[in-house]
């Protein structure tokens, strides 16, 4: 019986030949849309999964309330997971990492590779399932001056990834280090990246990891299964709150699974993160696919006429209402089967560019047992759901009726189809507006006044002995005529850099604590980076200024009316007070995050602590000739390390990098739906055009001009997209007026973008029933008179 079915369905779509490929293609490409949704989706999620004690492994965050609001950092003092393993039962263990990853120069034989990794305890082994190739974890890190390596590390240190260990490998030109263990490479889909890990100790001294004011790791904890976490927040808050330096500060404990998805805080509480990406593509791949189903059930039941003659004589031959109903499914079915096997080819070849799109690389893996379970469900789901309106539809007519030559009602499936194109459209009208309102927030906010200018900015990682002989180096970098100023910083201005809460002034509040951003800087860097100096005087000295200090707007409004020039500013250094004169103010410029406020700043005029020069180039000459140039007198400073530098206009364009995703994938998956919605209105303009072939050629006969009948095959459509304006265009304002309260800096929804979107579709719909509309206007009246 099935193999009966089989064969009527192949039959039909032989028969209905141009409406079967819309179909098919059209389901095809909502299937590819997701696909590349669901393997994006499945790789995001599955972030950190295959770590053995991954439902064990907490991250502490320390919330801090400061400039009257709680902020939550990854930064946590290191005393904390040692305190917290001795006090609280339900904490087996601790690993202390570095924050982030920490670059240095490593060189064997003459080979020098700048390398990034993390500086660790000797439990990191444990906790997060380091495959040792070579090498062993119990007595890896026996020597402080120890070094694990990846496999990758290891061909870029010594061009092979086998016999390593016990290779000694000198780092930054000052210190040997020997390589004691190999592991295996980090999974693309890990959290903790490194290409190198050494002893925390040569990170820090262990002075410093005893005091709860010395924040700057990242500690993790290894909890007995079943533990109480509320509970155990609230052990480690105590623990936090009986130290008089961290009394206000708090804990939040964030499990691994969500350190990828859920790692966003407001006000001390978890709001999210990439989750809510995951969450709003996937429900785009699920609309893409409802429109393909929706052009399905369009074109099927537009073709109810041809078909009707098929039904009645079926009918009339015994066939009950339930056969045909399976008949109509088994066709949807196997046309989504078809698509899926053409959607399968189309990912093969999509995935690669899909893949440098989304920076990842995921396979396909089509006999992954999941995968395979997901391509039948969605055959099953989609066949069922575009084939069902059509399999009732159709199945109910009366074959008396038909077979005794009465025309179809069509009606009721007439007000189906155009619901449905309304529905399509103004989905695909939500899509170009929210794409466009992405766009806009992203330049506008790219667009801002940054307070400095990154344009012709680069960043160059310097050593000590350029810091020493800076005043020759920038001369000589200025005689080259390819820069306009050089200046030495110790932090990129768009990141927040060093912080500290104890800056205090005469008359502040002793309850109230204030976070500001400190900038060793030397003289020009204002000048260099294009920052402003209000008022007062800039430094001068390439010698270290201690007294004098540089404040920001935000910084100078804590301190009250009037200016600040010559106010103190009071610190902390190694437990004395350390007094600052404010001799400037610098206009407020944006950092750290580039969606909202500045923070105060405080620059210091200590040229002996940076680690970068920033060089404005001649924009009259280009980049390459300027760092060739500037390139040879790093070489003659520094002859032992190699030249490494940034764009800030680069560097700045990714801190953008999930809005541009977001942008990148919103653009064609809009795209996308406009181009099933496209196929299954033209499908549906040559169904109409076919229906009234005699009422044209009887048009024709009396004079009617091909224009004036091409405008009326295309009015019907065009009030369609009317309507799905209508819809579209309020629940679009919605959605998108909601996407944008998260952010404090946004554009305003203007109604231009409305004007475009309804524009686009507009021309979208003329270009694609034009075609139909035209050649039936153009037809010969005669055999179309005659052909009825």
């Amino acid at each position: 019986m099935i193999i009966n079915y089989l064969k009527t369905a192949l039959r039909n779509l032989k028969k209905n030949k141009t409406y079967s490929i819309l179909n098919i293609f059209g389901l095809a490409i909502g299937f590819v849309c997701a696909g590349l949704i669901l393997l994006w989706a499945e790789d995001e999620i599955n972030y950190n999964n295959f770590y053995s004690q991954k439902d064990n492994i907490l991250r502490i965050h320390y919330n801090w309330t400061l400039n009257n609001q709680i902020r939550t950092y990854t930064s946590t003092p290191g005393t904390l997971g040692p305190s917290a393993t001795a006090a609280i039962p339900g904490v087996k263990a601790y690993c202390r990492s570095s924050e982030g990853l920490n670059t240095a120069l490593f060189n064997f034989n003459n080979n020098p590779v700048y390398s990034s990794g993390r500086y660790v305890d000797a439990s990191f082994f444990q906790f997060f399932d380091c495959k040792f190739l070579e090498g062993n974890p119990a007595t890896a890190f026996t020597n402080p001056n120890s070094l694990v390596i990846t496999e990758r590390t290891a061909e870029k240190f010594f061009h092979t990834s086998r016999n390593v260990v016990g290779k000694t490998i000198m780092v930054n030109n000052k210190d040997a280090y020997t390589i004691t263990g190999l592991v295996a490479n980090v999974p693309d889909n890990s959290s903790i990246r490194y290409a190198w890990l050494a002893p925390l100790s040569n990170f820090t001294t262990i002075e410093k990891l005893a005091r709860w004011d010395y924040c700057n790791l990242e500690t993790y904890i290894l909890t007995t299964p079943g533990t109480d976490l509320p509970q155990l927040k609230v052990k480690l808050d105590k623990i936090i709150a009986s130290n008089p330096v961290s009394a206000t500060n708090s804990a939040t404990l964030l499990s691994m699974k969500d350190w990828r998805l859920r790692n966003e805080f407001k006000s001390g509480i978890q709001t999210g993160g990439r989750i809510v990406y995951v969450r709003l593509f996937l429900l785009i791949a699920g609309i893409i696919l409802l429109i393909a189903c929706i052009n399905f059930m369009n074109l099927a039941t537009a073709r109810s006429e041809q078909r009707a003659r098929e039904i009645g004589v079926r009918k009339a031959l015994g066939a009950g209402r339930q056969t045909l109903i399976k008949q109509f499914i088994g066709e949807a079915i196997l046309q989504a089967f078809l698509s899926a096997l053409l959607a399968v080819l189309l990912l093969a070849i999509l995935l690669p560019a899909f893949n440098a799109l989304v920076g990842k690389t995921m396979k396909l893996q089509l006999f992954n047992p999941i995968h395979l379970t997901a391509i039948a469900s969605l055959v099953l789901i989609c066949g069922l759901l575009a084939g069902s309106y059509p399999a009732l539809y159709l199945s109910n007519f009366n074959p008396v009726a038909i077979l005794k030559g009465a025309r179809v009602k069509t009606g009721g499936a007439a007000f189906v189809r155009r619901a449905l194109v309304i529905s399509q459209f103004s989905i695909s009208i939500v899509l170009i507006i929210a794409t466009v309102i992405i766009y806009q927030q992203i330049q506008h906010v790219k667009s801002r006044d940054l307070g400095f200018n990154i344009a012709h900015l680069i960043s160059i990682d310097i050593q000590d002995e350029i810091v020493r002989n800076f005043p020759a180096v920038r001369q000589d970098l200025l005689n080259t005529g390819v820069i306009e100023n050089a200046a030495l910083a110790d932090h990129n201005p768009l990141y927040d850099g060093n912080s500290t809460d104890e800056i205090s002034w005469d008359g502040k509040p002793a309850n109230v604590k204030n976070i500001t951003s400190l900038r060793l800087v030397g003289p020009g860097f204002l000048k260099t980076t294009g920052m402003t100096l209000l008022e007062g005087t800039d430094f001068t000295r390439d010698a270290d200024d201690s007294t004098n200090v540089l404040v920001n707007e935000a910084m100078a409004r804590q301190l009250g009316a009037g200016s600040p020039v010559g106010k103190l500013l009071y610190g902390r250094e190694n437990d004395k007070v350390v007094t600052f004169r404010i001799a400037g103010v610098v206009k407020d410029y944006v950092y750290g995050d580039m969606f909202g406020k500045p923070d105060p700043v405080m620059f210091l005029g200590i040229p002996s602590g940076t680690n970068s020069i920033y060089t404005r180039l001649n924009p009259a000459v280009t980049p390459e000739k300027a760092l060739e140039k500037i390139g040879a007198i790093m070489h003659k400073y520094s002859p032992a390390y190699p030249f490494s530098y940034s764009f800030i206009d680069q560097e700045f364009d990714d801190m953008f990098r999930n809005e541009m995703l977001m942008q990148k994938l919103s653009r064609i998956f809009a795209a996308i739906a406009i181009l099933i919605s496209a196929l299954g209105l033209f499908g549906l303009s040559a169904y109409t055009a076919e229906r009234r072939t005699k009422e044209i050629g009887i048009r024709k006969v009396l004079g009617a001009s091909t224009a004036s009948i091409a405008t009326l095959l295309s009015a019907d459509f065009l009030k369609l997209i009317g309507i799905a304006m209508l819809i579209a265009f309020p629940l679009a304002w919605w959605m998108m007026n909601n996407w944008l309260q998260q952010y404090q800096y946004k554009v305003t929804i203007g109604p231009i973008v409305f004007i475009l979107a309804g524009a686009a579709s507009i021309v979208i719909t003329m270009i694609t029933i034009s075609y139909q509309s035209i050649r039936a206007s153009m037809a010969d009246p005669v055999k179309s008179i005659k052909s009825e």
